[in-house]
């Protein structure tokens, strides 16, 4: 039996010598493993990106939105607003591992300062939100639950309304308008950056709830608010200061043991994994996608083997003649296959790396390539050279070295 060094040694020679049709032939294998390298590296970048913004914004948050409520005949609508200022109020003041909780009413409006405009986000809530949201003030103040009793026209803003409205001039104490409505602006926000969808959160202004209820936006019911933020004690208290919530609103609004609750509560953890499981579910179909690439590399690896085989028939009944066993053959043309697989895997890992670093710069999302993909691609490149190279391999050793010589 020939060794397997002599072995790779002559396979490596038969290689070289079609040059071009060798890399034709890996050039499946080499797409293949670098789509798979550059999905799985977009992927779990996008997954530590959405970590990352979760992370920033506080892992002990909880969202109350208003649910479907069941209207006369039976009819299911979803958009009612359930939920109150006092419902806020009552989160905040009863449930003991809440610590702060602020209600959210608004809309989009014109902001107008002098002859300059800008359309942007207008946020009705109470002095405590930005506690809930962690944010600071870059300067100024922010307004009082005076303001919010008395739907003070004051407003704090963003440093996109900053730039966009006053340029270099000091904001504090101008006037904007609003919806025709004159506020007076009294603070000004730390910059943010963007949230999880790319919205600049510093194009905002944020007044007292009650001024956006009563004087900037109709409200369909009293009191009423869109959402209402809560910030537990710590994060370890998220699923206390989740269930004291529901049980409150439930009581609040006089839902029965079993009824159908006109709101939803939902957690950071819970977003954090739907966001996740939904760039999963899109990586792996992606990847799947990208593995028929190997498959069709496979399948080309096979084709040429078999050309192969053909035009080498004299060569391998010679090479019987002289006393090659079955066993050579078979392994002389399996790894040659496997050459072919694991040079195209080498390769493409090495395209791949290089495409998801130009992808991360050029369009600036967040790539992370790991050990275990470029395992994964090349070890499943080289199980689709020995998958596909068997049957040509298998082939040639059973020709019958007398035929093989005479064949021309």
């Amino acid at each position: 039996m020939i060794s397997l060094w002599e072995t790779t040694r002559i396979s490596s020679r038969a290689l070289a010598v079609n040059k071009m049709r060798s890399a034709l032939t890996m050039l499946g294998i080499i797409i293949g493993v670098m789509a798979v390298i550059m999905m799985f590296a977009i992927g779990a970048g996008a997954n530590r990106e959405i970590s990352d913004r979760f992370s920033s914004m506080g892992s002990n948050l909880l969202t109350v939105r208003p649910g479907a409520v069941q209207a006369p005949g039976g009819v299911r609508s979803g958009s009612v607003n359930t939920l109150t200022v006092d419902d806020a109020r009552a989160i905040a003041e009863e449930c003991a591992a809440v610590a702060y909780a602020a209600p959210v009413y608004g809309g989009s409006a014109q902001v107008v300062y002098g002859n300059q405009n800008w359309s942007t986000n207008i946020t009705g809530t109470t002095p405590d939100y930005l506690f809930v949201q962690d944010w600071t003030m870059e300067s100024g103040t922010v307004f009082t639950d005076q303001d919010v009793r008395s739907a003070t026209k004051v407003c704090i803003v963003g440093k996109t309304i900053v730039d966009n409205l006053f340029g270099g001039e000091n904001p504090l104490g101008k006037t904007v308008r609003v919806r025709n409505v004159p506020m007076v602006v009294v603070g000004v926000l730390g910059e943010i950056g963007t949230n999880l969808m790319g919205r600049d959160q510093d194009d905002i202004v944020l007044v007292p709830v009650t001024t956006a209820q009563r004087r900037l936006f109709s409200s369909s019911r009293s009191g009423s608010v869109s959402t209402i933020m809560v910030k537990a004690q710590s994060s370890e208290l998220l699923g206390a200061a989740q269930d004291q919530v529901a049980s409150l609103l439930a009581m609040r609004h006089r839902i029965r043991e079993g009824g159908e609750e006109d709101f939803t509560v939902r957690n950071m953890a819970q977003m954090i994994e739907n966001a996740k499981a939904a760039t999963r579910t899109m990586t792996l179909l992606l990847t799947a996608v990208a593995g028929v690439s190997l498959l069709v590399g496979g399948i080309g690896i096979m084709n040429i083997m078999l050309v192969s085989v053909t035009e080498r028939t004299r060569e391998i009944g010679i090479r019987m003649a002289l006393g090659a066993k079955t066993i050579d053959i078979r392994l002389q043309f399996l790894v040659e296959a496997l050459m072919l697989s694991l040079l195209g895997g080498a390769t493409g890992i090495i395209l791949g790396v290089a495409g998801a670093l130009s992808i991360s710069r050029g369009f600036g999302w967040a790539v992370e390539v790991s050990p275990f993909s470029i395992s994964l691609a090349f070890g499943f490149s080289a199980f689709v050279g020995v998958f596909f190279g068997y049957y040509p391999a298998w082939k040639a050793s059973l020709l019958n070295p007398i035929e093989a010589l005479r064949y021309e």
